[in-house]
């Protein structure tokens, strides 16, 4: 892929990250297939044979896209000094992957299956971590570099501004080989610990069992958390990179 960077900058780093590409590979575990009488979840969700067919094929491709994928996130993080965080959960399970489309068709009826998966951005996942003082310029270098390899940008939600609740950067790409959506999260210690520990909190809030009162409850106690994170200079100003030249 010829690609153009401005920044002298960027020149040394895309370089570095292209040669430490070269030497990176990633094989995930395979995830097991359900078997061809649909699938049944927690709370009455269920898929029937065809939709979780199509689920499974959705899994395989995903597991495939990933490889390459990894490589390019792999390096732009060890081109940028950042940690990569639970690279292990990198793919989402295929029974997550159900629960989180089956929930849709019963939340939305007027789709179907092809339509949901075609939305879904993070069945392939990472977290990249930096510290404080170096995150604003790690995001800044990272994102340039995925987006220099050809990742179109499809997301961008910088949180950091906000005065409560989630405090981080959520992005979403579209690999240019596989056209596999991915997502990236860029955190700081402080804000990757509060997602953490929010994370039960956020997920009892989802239920439509929560009650309202409860839900201002449990949203209160996750702004308490998201208050205390400090945010790095520049983060509320951290924009989506511009289109690469190819």
């Amino acid at each position: 892929m010829t690609v153009t960077i401005i920044s002298s900058t960027s020149k040394g780093l895309l370089a570095a990250a292209l040669t430490t590409a070269v030497a990176l590979s990633a094989g995930p575990t395979a995830a097991a297939a359900d078997d061809d009488h649909g699938w049944k979840g927690a709370g009455g969700l269920s898929l029937n044979s065809t939709d979780n067919a199509k689920v499974d094929a959705y899994v395989n491709r995903a597991r495939h896209a990933e490889e390459s994928i990894s490589t390019d996130v792999r390096a732009a993080s060890l081109a940028t000094g950042a940690e990569l965080v639970g690279f292990a959960q990198r793919l989402k399970s295929p029974d997550s992957l159900k629960r989180k489309v089956a929930t849709s068709l019963k939340d939305h009826p007027e789709q179907n299956v092809d339509t949901v998966l075609a939305g879904i951005g993070d069945a392939v996942r990472y977290t990249l971590q930096w510290p404080d003082d170096t995150y604003t310029t790690g995001v800044t270098r990272a994102s340039a570099i995925l987006s220099a390899w050809g990742n179109d940008s499809t997301k961008w939600s910088n949180t950091w501004s906000r005065t409560s609740g989630y405090k981080g950067l959520n992005t979403g790409w579209r690999a240019p080989r596989s056209g596999q959506l991915f997502e990236v999260q860029f955190h700081t210690p402080a804000s990757k610990h509060a997602q953490e520990v929010t994370h039960l909190l956020y997920e009892e809030q989802r239920l439509p069992s929560t009650t309202s009162a409860r839900k201002k409850e449990l949203q209160a106690q996750q702004d308490a958390f998201f208050a205390a994170v400090p945010v790095p200079p520049g983060a509320d100003s951290l924009t989506a990179p511009a289109p690469a030249t190819r």
